[in-house]
């Protein structure tokens, strides 16, 4: 069994006896204001309630590395670097004393080297990518923080993540001393008190251990989120000399997810739904029991981080490419995707849920997976419009992400083109079913303001799209985009003359003129030209202009066109309608005739004959 030691330090002692390393796979630097001055203000009050008694800051867990006294810091780094920071700040602040000089050797120190030079060695090196140069150059400048950010762009230092929050620190440090201890005498008084009453035990180990030792300190989660206890996890796995090969594999899952702004936590979530059975009542993992389930002995198995650990990251790796690229609105080959794009510009920012099955089945064809998108699109319509609350759906998510696992890994193509069909029966097709009276109803009721405005863009763009299709015989969909840039027309004027409002009010009895115009049925989709000339006028002076827009959803609301007897456009006539003039009847005719183009527009489709 590997020798633990532990030994308890005061400040002054630690940094005088100790040479700290923070290795590169280790979390960075993540504390912020609030974090900095809340361990500022904590030893405030300890000494402003003029105990002499030692103050307990916890403990440091590190391993010893090949030199003398260097360790490498496992666990408490965050608190070690903000106490090194302090370190700086107050040797700053105790600039032309002798104090300067004391303080001076807990944070560098000369040495002769082998080669009888002498060299400098910090006290606390961060090893991640480029804090070691931002800590020299912060070290050597002893200065303000404006002067020190200043020295760090002028060597070229880019300042992004845990390195413009180091430099945050160092200035949060800086103002509240100079807040809070503006003479020498209290700023000695403080130094006094952190020097020699401020403690924390270090323990120390091999790696190995030490790795071990932090699993335990930290398996419900304390002061780490789930995605950093993975990551230490993952490290007890392997050998040391494989750290630095993990440690960049591990960027290839975080850096991605920071780039692209998406919270680390729910990509966690969602893999874990879409790619392994969750065996608890609801089938669900929340994320504060992410870690718990990873340490789960059958989990552990399933998973096979254990046996694998490099496998298993590569896993999420590949995860993390389909997931970002599925909200770039990419298909499962990566590339840009019609059905992607037209299903992010429903869901919006607002819902996500949805990545647990297409992270389940990105694995098929790309024409299998092209489809399921489609009939997806119209699953969450129903859903999203009667404003279904997402609970309800993520325990069905995560039991159907096990089918659509099971579909995507057949081998046989005619068996898996049955497979999906039946999940898109069963599955979406009743799920739609069970719900059309609450969409039909919700639809009913739809006002400008009953969603965000993208998704009634949205809903408009392809309610238009739809009968652009029909009136020319296409089939298959393009991209959305040409109908989302379209101006939302009020067919009754939003700001109306008096004499508009008023003419309403006397032909529309008990009907309010603010409701109607809100209303689904009162809306439209035109170019921006001909709605400028459109303007707020009566609906008999827009007509002419109706008439002139492309896209004859619009333009069939003055007049319907007829080509021959049994052509698309005659088809699709008999779900349109044309009005003379434009009352609070036409609005409520109007949006009847959308719920009923919606339903053909939202509805599932089997595969009858991909290749």
């Amino acid at each position: 069994m590997a020798r633990i030691e532990n030994h308890k330090y005061s400040i002054e002692e630690a940094f005088r006896e100790c040479f700290y390393v923070v290795p590169d796979y280790q979390r960075e630097y993540v504390w912020t204001d609030k974090e900095v001055q809340r361990l500022l203000e904590d030893i405030d009050e300890q000494i402003d309630s003029g105990s002499d008694k030692e103050y307990f800051v916890g403990m440091i867990l590190v391993s010893p590395s090949s030199k003398k006294n260097h360790f490498e810091v496992i666990d408490g780094q965050q608190r070690l670097t903000t106490f090194y920071l302090l370190l700086c700040a107050l040797r700053y602040r105790f600039k032309g004393t002798p104090h300067h000089q004391v303080i001076n050797g807990l944070i560098l120190t000369d040495y002769t080297a082998s080669d009888g030079n002498i060299k400098t060695s910090l006290k606390l090196e961060p090893r991640y990518e480029n804090a070691e140069e931002l800590m020299q150059c912060l070290v050597a400048q002893d200065d303000e923080p404006a002067m020190v950010r200043h020295a760090v762009q002028q060597v070229g230092i880019v300042q992004f993540g845990s390195l413009d929050n180091l430099l945050n620190a160092y200035g949060t440090i800086c103002r509240y001393l100079l807040d809070n201890y503006e003479d020498q005498t209290s700023l000695r008084k403080l130094w006094g008190y952190l020097a020699n009453n401020v403690v924390f035990i270090q323990i120390s180990t091999d790696v190995s251990s030490a790795l071990k030792i932090f699993e335990t300190i930290n398996e419900r989660g304390v002061g780490l989120n789930p995605m950093d206890l993975l990551k230490n996890l993952l490290f007890t796995q392997v050998d040391q000399e494989d750290f630095t090969k993990l440690k960049n594999e591990w960027k290839k899952i975080t850096a991605p997810l920071e780039r692209a702004k998406e919270k680390p936590l729910r990509f966690l979530r969602y893999f874990l739904m879409a790619n392994y059975k969750i065996t608890n009542k609801d089938s669900l993992v929340r994320e504060d029991e992410i870690y718990d389930w990873f340490i789960d002995a059958d989990n552990a198995r399933m998973c096979s981080y254990e046996d694998k650990p490099f496998e298993f990251v590569r896993k999420i790796i590949r995860n993390v490419e389909s997931y970002l690229a599925f909200s770039d609105g990419q298909g499962n080959d990566g590339h840009a995707n019609v059905p992607m794009a037209t299903l992010k510009k429903m869901c919006g920012g607002a819902f996500s849920l949805h990545y647990v099955l297409l992270l389940a089945i990105a694995s098929l064809p790309k024409a299998l997976f092209d489809h399921f998108v489609v009939q997806l699109e119209s699953f969450l319509f129903y859903y999203i419009y009667t404003k279904t609350p997402t609970k309800e759906l993520e325990r069905s998510f995560s039991q159907w992400a096990d089918e659509l696992r099971d579909i995507a890994g057949l081998k046989d193509a005619a068996a898996q083109i049955q497979k999906l069909n039946e999940f898109i029966d069963r599955r979406f097709r009743a799920s739609m079913a069970d719900k059309s009276k609450e969409l039909a109803d919700a639809l009913k009721r739809y006002t400008i303001r009953s969603m965000q405005q993208y998704r009634t863009r949205y809903l408009l763009s392809k309610l238009t799209q739809h009968v652009d299709m029909a009136y020319i015989g296409v089939i298959t969909p393009g991209s959305l985009d040409d109908y989302m840039v379209l101006e939302m027309e009020h067919i009754l004027p939003n700001t109306p003359e008096p004499e508009l409002r008023q003419r309403f009010a006397t032909n529309n009895p008990g009907s309010n003129y603010d409701d109607y115009k809100n209303r689904l049925g009162n809306f439209t989709l035109l170019e921006k030209p001909i709605n400028i000339v459109a303007s707020n006028g009566f609906f008999e002076a827009k007509k002419a202009e109706y008439k002139k827009c492309k896209h004859y959803l619009t333009s069939s609301i003055v007049e319907l066109t007829v080509v021959g007897k049994n052509s698309s456009i005659n088809r699709i006539n008999q779900k349109l309608a044309s009005f003379e003039n434009w009352s609070a009847a036409s609005i409520d005719e109007r949006q009847a005739m959308l719920i009923e183009l919606a339903k053909d527009v939202w509805k599932t489709s089997l595969i009858e004959n991909i290749t």
